[in-house]
């Protein structure tokens, strides 16, 4: 059997909703790939309707040039090719069996065979088929969609080799960047089996009190660590005819009548499913869209009425609440409708969980990792338990009879199932967590902390609330440099909050505006610009580890360091012109240099490069990936990715060392090539076009000819070379003028409170 390692290429058979977005991803990965369906036209359409979705399955567009599409009969053959054979065809067992004889004579002798099916058991897809076979064929069961939703289930056969699970194991984690869940060939798994009880268990309890959708919503979305979707949002957006296809299959693959009894379809789905109201595919479900209006369902009338904001006491009381278990347990004790839903659903989830987890799952690791991976749960089943208390929740939920696992820690005298959180899946993964677990904190503010990563690499970790920068943080980077100077060979920047950073404190912009105090303004934009120029020239390596949101100011310590190590999901973008002031931390001067850079290079004139960074400051582009970030012009070709956010750390403190290694030294501070006059007159009539045809406000047209200003190197009157300095004190200059503008205030304002720019 072989054991080769690498998997350069795949097929995806199947070009149905998942089978293309599965291809989609592994595009994204850089994976050649083969797309097949019944016919080649079917396999385009496929591939046409994945494009289209929202959120896109795609990094960039650029992507999709890997993929190429063909049907079974006239392309089946390119099969033998590829390292990694998806099937995705639909759920029949008929149908994917003989599909499988075909690719028996076809597959490479090293290539794996797995099936996405989350209705059929992985064993009886591969009855009939050789030994060899059945040795390199598993289950993949990937989430929807596929490139945002992080649990892949793998699911072995008795006859599927070791060697075969961890190769793709090892693949899908680090090159796909998912959480990978070894789970047992039960019914639907851990994650839908367990997600689809709890469901029943909301609804069945909805059903018997007097409740809302918009309450249930509430009560089971972030207040109690869930996604904004919550319950029957997210139902929507799945589709309810896939909730009922999904639910009778469980049911009718339960070994026990008890069992099936769990998984009755509620009669409010299967009424809403009848009436064809299947969800947000239709317009319709728990929720309708009316023009810009969201209605919700009444289940008593089955009509639509205006939506109502839950007033719920216990919910207004977790809201300053910021450890989910804390909020987790106020609101299971509460004595209001919040409290009562969760006893009566929450409290017979815990216990079921903890009596099938054994049966369908190796540990109850998984099963919490794969409800916070699949589900996007903060705390799993068993995390749940401990945050609320064994004793507790037994005392709820009255069950006759008391789960081996539970039964096991309390003759053991505990009341919970671990003293921490969920452990990291493996080595390298929630590096930062670890090490806080290792060593004490070196240091810490409001802004941040100094946390030694091990191997002569310290770290500055944000953890302000969305890392928004103020002078902590700007603190907290300083004493990060100065510590890594004296006693550490590299420093890295990141965190483990979904974001980076949201910005600077426009808060603090606004105050010291609004009174006029411009001496302060002047202080703070002078610091963060130090600032953002020590991480250049730092006399150790400084890499920059964002994901998720990075913007503004913290788009802009990205942009100055030595290397950046971004996770696949990192949004960032120089965002200043929303609230009617420009980049002034070193934005403007660092886009303007790259492009000087990027001209040089290209031995071309200068205009066109700094016309793309204007523009791209000037909307106020925000990159959809860190591959998009690098075609805005945010991140360099030698920057580097993270799929696996959970690597992110570990893989910036690697790419540190390996700086360390090449004999770091920092960089000299070079001359930047600005076009003076000319190239000023050229962005400004850019706007003034902008204005003429209706895509820019009066006040846009203002905020942009500043812009132009500093980008084209101020009025010189040619073009020239001027020191970072010079570009510095422009940006510092144009950013306090339009602090000084009523309308940059009002954006300000606006966006503070609304989080959404105004055009005024």
């Amino acid at each position: 059997m072989s054991t080769t390692t690498s998997i350069r290429s795949a097929a995806v058979l199947g070009a149905g909703t998942m089978g293309a977005q599965i291809a989609a991803h592994l595009a994204n990965a850089g994976i050649s790939v083969l797309l097949l369906d019944v016919t080649p036209d079917a396999a385009r359409e496929g591939l046409k309707r994945a494009s289209a979705l929202k959120p896109d399955p795609f990094f960039t567009a650029a992507a999709a040039t890997l993929i190429r599409t063909g049907g079974f009969d006239d392309s089946l053959a390119q099969v033998s090719s590829v390292d990694w054979i998806i099937e995705a065809v639909v759920e029949r067992l008929d149908i994917k069996q003989g599909l499988f004889a075909r690719l028996e004579p076809l597959r490479a002798a090293h290539a794996i065979v797995s099936s996405n099916t989350s209705g059929i058991p992985i064993g009886a897809l591969a009855d009939g088929r050789s030994t060899e076979f059945r040795q390199h064929f598993l289950g993949t069961h990937f989430f929807n969609p596929p490139r945002y939703l992080r649990l892949v289930e793998i699911i072995p056969t008795a006859d599927t080799a070791p060697a075969v699970v961890e190769r793709l194991s090892r693949f899908i984690e680090v090159s796909l960047g998912k959480g990978v869940v070894s789970t047992k060939d039960t019914p639907n798994f851990i994650a839908n089996h367990i997600g689809l009880y709890g469901v029943v268990q909301v609804m069945r309890a909805m059903a018997a009190g007097d409740y809302t959708i918009e309450e249930v919503d509430a009560i089971t979305g972030p207040a109690l660590g869930r996604p904004k979707s919550a319950t029957f949002r997210t139902m929507d957006i799945a589709g309810l005819d896939v909730f009922e296809h999904v639910m009778r299959n469980l049911q009718g693959r339960m070994p026990e009548e008890t069992a099936r009894s769990g998984f009755t379809l509620p009669p409010l789905v299967a009424d809403l499913v009848q009436q064809g109201r299947t969800g947000q595919k239709v317009g319709q479900g728990f929720y309708k869209r009316e023009g810009s209006d969201i209605l919700t369902l009444d289940p008593a009338t089955m009509t639509y009425r205006a939506k109502q904001s839950p007033r719920i006491a216990s919910l207004d009381a977790v809201k300053g609440m910021d450890d989910v278990a804390e909020r987790v347990r106020t609101l299971f004790n509460a004595k209001d409708k919040a409290g009562t839903l969760l006893r009566d659903s929450l409290a017979p989830l815990l216990v079921y969980t903890a009596e099938v987890a054994p049966s369908i799952a190796h540990s109850i690791d998984d099963v919490d990792r794969a409800m916070q991976w699949g589900f996007g749960w903060e705390l799993g089943p068993f995390e749940l338990w401990d945050a609320i208390g064994i004793k507790e929740v037994l005392a709820v939920a009255k069950p006759a009879h008391v789960p081996a696992l539970v039964a096991e820690q309390l003759s053991a005298g505990r009341n919970r199932f671990r003293d921490g959180r969920v452990p990291p899946a493996g080595p390298g993964l929630q590096l930062l967590r670890a090490a806080k677990a290792r060593t004490s904190v070196l240091r810490k503010n409001p802004g941040g902390s100094l946390v030694d990563l091990g191997d002569g690499v310290l770290c500055v970790e944000l953890h302000s609330k969305m890392n928004i920068i103020g002078a902590d943080t700007m603190q907290i980077i300083q004493a990060g440099l100065n510590e890594a100077a004296a006693n550490f060979q590299a420093l890295v920047i990141g965190t483990d909050a979904v974001n980076f950073s949201a910005g600077a404190n426009l808060m603090l912009v606004l105050v010291e505006a609004q009174d006029g105090n411009w001496d302060e303004i002047d202080l703070m934009v002078r610091t963060f610009q130090r600032t953002t120029l020590s991480l250049r020239y730092a006399p150790v390596p400084v890499v920059v580890a964002p994901a998720g949101l990075a913007l503004g100011g913290g788009c802009e310590f990205i942009l100055h360091a030595d290397r950046v190590q971004a996770a696949a999901e990192t949004y960032m973008g120089l965002v200043e012109v929303g609230v009617g002031l420009i980049p002034a931390g070193g934005g403007t001067k660092e886009m303007v240099q790259r492009a000087g850079r990027t001209a040089a290079a290209a031995k071309a004139d200068l205009l066109p490069f700094v016309q793309a960074a204007f523009e791209t400051m000037a909307l106020a582009k925000v990159s959809t990936s860190e591959p998009h970030a690098q075609q805005l012009g945010y991140l360099r070709g030698y920057d580097c990715i993270s799929m696996n956010r959970e690597r992110l750390i570990a893989d910036a403190k690697g790419l540190a060392l390996d700086r360390v290694r090449e004999g770091y030294r920092p960089p000299q501070p070079e001359p930047i090539p600005v076009g003076g006059a000319n190239v000023e007159s050229a962005l400004k009539l850019g706007v003034h076009l902008a204005w003429r045809s209706g895509r820019a406000t009066d006040y846009d047209v203002v905020i942009g000819r500043a812009l132009a200003h500093v980008a084209a190197g101020g009025s010189l009157p040619h073009a020239t070379m001027v020191s970072e300095q010079y570009l510095l004190d422009l940006e510092r200059e144009a950013f306090l003028k339009l602090c000084g503008e009523r309308r940059t205030l009002e954006r300000i304002q606006h966006t503070l409170k609304t989080g959404k720019p105004l055009r005024n």
